[in-house]
């Protein structure tokens, strides 16, 4: 797969080749009969639904590159596990599997840590979501998972969305070349008054001066609502750390806002 990669880099896309259904069930004909050459031409007809996918993960820092293999990966999946007496296009049954392959990779990449319990819930109902994705051809439900797993939905979620990567309240999301526009600048109190105003202009000067974990324990400790111990497992260290790391960061702001 890494081969046709390289071909397709830096090339329009326009150019790549796109099978229609016809062809696409006549390829699986003779893939099923033999056709040593049959699943290659599939893979290469449905390349763009892998370039497609990918435009939604543009605004990642991961290499693109490696996120198109991986996609491929899934695509791969999709065409030996297809079966086309289902009647279901090939690129119904495909997305869910691509999105699935990209979305286990980024995750079991992720820098942050979490708890081992929470993980393995987490890994049980992707493994039964994909289960029944690939059953159905369509996206899981939380209730499905739950009722497949025997537990509470809630729990599903929970478990789901601790595999999300949180976004920063100062991820930047604006820059017209100027002064860059933070997420924390659009949830703020626009009734405040203008010394309020200079206040959390401060509070945003001070938050931006302390180190990356210090920042990353505030925002989740009194933005997102998370408990001392939460983020202990979150990040591998103990509580004790966390607290101290805490308190070492509000009496940086302390001094800033004097």
């Amino acid at each position: 797969m890494a081969r046709h990669k390289v071909e397709i880099t830096g090339v329009n896309t326009a150019n790549i080749k796109v099978l229609s259904q016809d062809e696409i069930k006549s390829l699986f004909q003779k893939m099923k009969e033999g056709d040593p050459f049959a699943r290659e031409e599939l893979i290469n007809g449905n390349l763009k639904l892998v370039l497609s996918i990918l435009k939604r993960f543009n605004h990642r820092e991961e290499n693109m590159d490696d996120l198109f293999q991986v996609g491929c990966i899934g695509l791969v999946k999709a065409i030996d596990n297809f079966d086309l007496t289902q009647e279901v296009r090939l690129s119904t049954y495909a997305v869910p599997m691509i999105l699935g392959e990209l979305k286990r990779y980024l995750r079991d990449n992720s820098s942050l840590r979490i708890s081992r319990s929470l993980k393995d819930l987490a890994y049980k109902a992707l493994k039964v979501k994909e289960e029944i994705t690939n059953n159905t051809g369509r996206e899981a439900t939380i209730k499905e998972i739950a009722q497949k797993l025997e537990i509470e939905e809630v729990d599903v979620a929970n478990a789901l969305d601790s595999m999300k990567n949180p976004i920063s309240i100062f991820e930047p999301i604006y820059n017209d070349g100027g002064d860059t526009i933070y997420l924390y600048d659009q949830i703020e109190d626009k009734k405040l008054v203008e010394k309020d105003l200079e206040t959390n202009m401060a509070v945003h000067d001070a938050i931006a001066d302390l180190t990356p974990r210090k920042r990353f324990i505030i925002d989740q400790r009194f933005v997102i609502g998370k408990t001392q111990m939460e983020i202990a497992e979150e990040l591998g260290i103990s509580q004790a750390q966390i607290s101290r790391l805490e308190k070492g960061a509000i009496n940086s702001l302390k001094k800033v806002l004097k």
